[in-house]
């Protein structure tokens, strides 16, 4: 088996394959696309960390690639779709870094209340300056962590020792889950209102990006401090820097940006205020060793005993099953996906109904793949076929699978019922041909949807008129329909539209599209 390794990866990480018989690693590091679309036919295994990037075509050029693992967390850099279709696994070590990354966020909180890297800098250029850099105490400040995930909760308990008060927003975390770490869980306005420091981690999506801007400043607590170490974009750049000049925003501190690095005349990195390091979250020995061993083992165990762990794309079944399963699995994922991104919310209740052929197959795998779909839009890529059950139950989540005898207008089908406190969402897919699968049903709306790429929903009355307005809407803010498919109750009841566009639909132009004539909800999801 020969192994390539494109990033750095810690020699302990190295040393896991060469010692495997059989096994033969070359480490090629940065190479760019064209070279790396050149050599990879000739690899069996792939070993990334954030800087190259898997595109469609080095994946098609990868002849005879079996995995790709990501000594890391996110897989954004990865083509997971056409990694998917072309049967590669894509593995991550989730976990390995999440200590790293809070204790960097908790050390950027305390430099920034206590300006240690300007006092340094102060005093090394020769200046014995003390009252400019007058800070606070932690001690009895507010900490508002937007994201009680696996980073945000580790922040959460360290900052609980500093003796701060601490209060979080994440409306996919229960209530009670958060009362036993003891955190208070408010809204996001009570989290801009009442905190003296504010810290972010939730995965970048299209409604978390630009979640803190210019709204978000005008509501804040005068003189809060801002921490990121999330993802580069979920603070408005812009808008930060102008509250920093307006003394709204007393300080930042920044480990991520939008483009990375930073170009040199960034605004945010010429002023005093603000504190940033180059994406150091995941940097220390202890977590690149961490990922290191965890991704050579991973990968050695699947090439030598087809043995699969923390894979993203598919669960840990033989060969043979997952040949047979793959369309389906694809399916499952996609209907919990678009189940959680409609209703906005993790629910509460999930039911799961097969029909048909493949009632004859082990479902187990087939329920992970709607509980990954379901929980990937709130985590990102730190959830995948292993610890999906486990995260379900740590949320609150019940699980019901069933298979059902009753006859259906498919072959076979998925069904996926949700119940939320308030809420409860049926959608039920087929796959059509050999592996293509299709969004059939939602609720009482029958239609033929393909679930995939950024796709408008709109619900709406069943009127003239209401696609020629929405069509003459996107074609003004320059968005392109790729494909539109409809679905209605009765004539002249409601109707259900599902709107294929190329890119993601800025918030504005949703709003624009809420407001139209006739038109009820318009949501946008990516799957």
């Amino acid at each position: 088996m020969k192994i390539l390794v494109t990033d750095s990866l810690a020699p302990q990480g190295l040393e896991v394959f060469q010692r495997t018989p059989g096994f033969e690693v070359e480490v090629r590091l940065g190479p760019k696309p064209a070279e790396l679309k050149k050599i990879i036919g000739d690899f069996h295994g792939l070993v990334i960390r954030s800087g190259t990037k898997v595109t469609a075509d080095i994946v098609e050029a990868a002849l005879n690639l079996k995995v790709i693992g990501r000594a890391g967390v996110g897989v954004e850099n990865v083509d997971v779709e056409a990694a998917s279709k072309k049967g590669i696994v894509v593995m991550n070590t989730p976990g390995g870094s999440n200590v790293t990354t809070a204790e960097h966020t908790v050390s950027l909180m305390l430099a920034l209340a206590r300006h240690i890297p300007q006092a340094v800098a102060a005093l090394k250029g020769g200046k014995w300056v003390r009252e400019k850099f007058m800070g606070v105490e932690l001690c009895n400040k507010t900490l508002g962590v937007i994201g009680l995930g696996n980073v945000g909760r580790i922040v959460a308990e360290r900052a609980l020792g500093f003796r701060m008060k601490v209060i979080a927003h994440d409306p996919f975390v229960p209530a009670e889950s958060a009362a036993r770490l003891g955190v208070e869980l408010v809204s996001l306005d009570e989290i801009y209102e009442r905190s003296d420091f504010i810290t972010v981690h939730v995965p970048l999506t299209n409604e978390t990006r630009g979640l803190i801007n210019r709204k978000t400043f005008a509501k804040v607590k005068e003189g809060v401090r801002i921490i990121n170490c999330a993802r580069g974009g979920i603070v408005d750049e812009k808008d930060l820097a102008d509250a920093l000049r307006a003394g709204k925003v007393a300080g930042a501190a920044l480990d991520v940006f939008v483009d990375e690095p930073p170009r040199p005349d960034h605004p945010l990195l010429k002023m005093e205020q603000v504190i940033t390091t180059p994406h150091l979250g995941a940097s220390t020995d202890e977590a690149q060793l961490n990922v290191a061993v965890a991704v050579a083992e991973q990968m050695v165990d699947f090439l030598t005993r087809g043995i699969i762990r923390y894979a993203v794309n598919v669960p840990s079944v033989s060969p043979e099953l997952l040949t047979a399963l793959r369309p389906y699995l694809t399916l499952g994922e996609k209907l919990g996906s678009l189940q959680v991104q409609m209703l906005a919310t993790v629910p509460k209740e999930v039911h799961i109904e097969y029909g048909g052929e493949v009632t004859q197959y082990d479902v187990a795998p087939l329920t992970l793949a709607v509980l990954k779909g379901i929980l990937t839009p709130v985590m990102e890529s730190s959830v995948n076929y292993v610890n999906a059950p486990v995260v379900a139950r740590e949320r609150g989540i019940t699980v019901v699978e069933s298979k059902s005898s009753r006859a259906s207008d498919f072959a076979s089908s998925m069904t996926v019922r949700v119940k939320t406190k308030d809420k409860e969402l049926e959608v039920e897919g087929a796959i059509f041909g050999s592996n293509n699968p299709r969004i059939v049903k939602i609720n009482n709306f029958y239609l033929e949807a393909v679930p995939e790429g950024y796709i408008l929903i709109l619900h709406n009355r069943d009127v003239p008129g209401v696609v020629g307005a929405v069509g003459t809407l996107l074609g003004q803010k320059g968005i392109n329909i790729a494909g539109l498919e409809l679905g209605r109750e009765k004539v002249g009841g409601m109707a259900i539209s599902f709107i294929h566009v190329d890119d993601a639909v800025p918030k504005e132009t949703l709003e624009a599209l809420r407001n139209l004539p006739n038109i009820i909800t318009a949501e946008l999801v990516k799957l």
